[in-house]
């Protein structure tokens, strides 16, 4: 009896514990986007130009191989080595392919932070990027994503940030610096390690925040050639309180229209500021300069997976639709005939109104999370 007792007993330990992790490991946001592909395949179906044979995945850092991670790390610091392709004169400041895409947000930073285009822009510039890494780089995977839920309680420890030679480089080095106003100083502040420490960030600072010390730039439009180390100050301050899964879920689900719902991811409390501000340091702070630090594509192909999954809740009524304007102060009424140029970025020297950019398997796109 003692021992029939016994083995139940663990039996329904065994059972609670298993209830009580698959709780846990529960991912409302993944249920989201599970839910939402039914309408993504029904498009790809009629879609002229994705086909399900040239489909592309993009997949969270943590999910991919060692490999993998390892030849985007080469991709990346493979186009730290190529020439420039803008005007020297204009752009004295980028000296390499990737300064380019420095530069281009630079350029464009008050126009496409706050306004109607800011997704569809950024979903283009981060698209930009991945085919950059491919064709000039000979990238043969996709743009990895940084879901900030999975790793919200310390994002400095995840392999995203670990400072490992499978990493995006990791936590800055410890040196005395302010709190940003944002969050509290952290444990960091000082230049990175890992794969991107000899990476420098050649153009800005343009709105260096008050944990920062970056030499001013020669130019006031930050295009001067300014080189110094990648700065990061990674804490899990803003992650666990605007970046957690339940909060990325209720954005999604408690969104009913557009002007919602990026109103609500760029707010002072929302997923775009947690991501970069999580990042910190210089230029993570900096919103003009941050795609100086690689960290910027995983964080902003997250925010294109956010706003895929959203759309994906009401597929047919949530494409062609805008809202905002075309100034960050305000101004202008932005619409879908809107264009979106890269120049010397745009993939195949196209450029795209924001209509054509709004699924991501048609238009230029192919490509799905998971």
């Amino acid at each position: 009896m003692v021992g029939t007792i016994s083995l139940r007993g663990l039996y329904v330990l065994l059972a609670s514990v298993s209830f009580f992790s698959a709780l846990c490991a529960a991912d409302a946001v993944g249920d989201l986007q599970t839910k939402g592909r039914a309408a993504i395949d029904a498009q790809l179906a009629k879609s002229a130009t994705c086909k399900k044979d040239k489909l592309q995945v993009r997949k969270e850092w943590g999910d991919i191989t060692a490999a993998d991670k390892k030849a985007y790390i080469a991709a990346v610091l493979c186009i730290t080595q190529k020439p420039s392709k803008l005007p020297a004169a204009t752009y004295p400041g980028a000296k390499t392919r990737y300064d380019d895409f420095v530069a281009i947000h630079i350029k464009n930073s008050m126009s496409i932070h706050g306004t109607g285009n800011f997704l569809s822009w950024h979903r283009y510039f981060t698209y930009a990027y991945e085919q950059a890494l491919k064709t000039e780089c000979g990238y043969t995977g996709t743009q990895p994503y940084w879901d900030w839920g999975r790793w919200a309680a310390s994002p400095e420890t995840s392999p995203i940030f670990d400072g490992s030679d499978t990493s995006i480089s990791g936590q800055g080095a410890k040196v005395t610096h302010n709190s940003n106003g944002l969050k509290p100083a952290g444990q960091g502040g000082g230049c990175i390690s890992g794969p991107f420490k000899n990476m420098t960030v050649n153009l800005g600072p343009m709105a260096a925040m008050g944990d920062t010390t970056p030499p001013r730039n020669s130019r006031t439009d930050g295009m001067g050639y300014n080189p110094r180390c990648i700065k990061r100050d990674l804490s899990n301050y803003l992650t666990q309180r605007d970046a957690t899964t339940a909060k990325i879920a209720a954005l999604i689900t408690s969104s009913a229209n557009i002007n919602t719902f990026q109103n609500q991811m760029q707010s002072g409390t929302g997923v775009h500021p947690a991501g970069h501000f999580t990042i910190s340091g210089d230029p993570g702070s900096d919103f003009y300069v941050s795609p100086g630090d690689p960290a910027f594509w995983l964080h902003h192909s997250m925010i294109d997976r956010v706003w895929s999954i959203w759309q994906t809740q009401d597929f047919a009524n949530r494409q062609q639709v805008i809202a905002g304007g075309t100034s960050m102060m305000g101004s202008g009424k932005a619409t879908l005939e809107d264009a979106v140029d890269l120049e010397v970025l745009n993939v195949d020297g196209k450029k795209y109104k924001i209509k054509e950019l709004v699924s991501t398997v048609d238009g230029p796109f192919c490509y799905v999370y998971e």
